[in-house]
């Protein structure tokens, strides 16, 4: 079957790819806010602190793609 557009599906493996990255993410955000408590160079902080906001970001964007699959789906 061809479509002219492609239909807005999430398949079981990307949903599991999905669910992996949020979790890689998720696992990285807490390691790096527990760590930032335990240093005290504030160099190593600041770089800590960015990579938490990075891992944080990645997360609410996969959260994003899941809550348009499942309000729009």
């Amino acid at each position: 079957m061809e479509y002219k557009n492609v239909p807005k599906i999430i398949s079981c493996k990307d949903l599991d790819y999905l669910s992996d990255m949020f979790n890689w993410n998720y696992g990285a955000y807490k390691n790096t806010i527990n760590a930032i408590d335990m240093v005290n160079d504030e160099d190593i902080k600041d770089i800590l602190s960015r990579a938490s906001e990075m891992f944080y970001k990645n997360m609410n964007s996969i959260l994003k793609i899941l809550n348009n699959e499942v309000n729009n789906g």
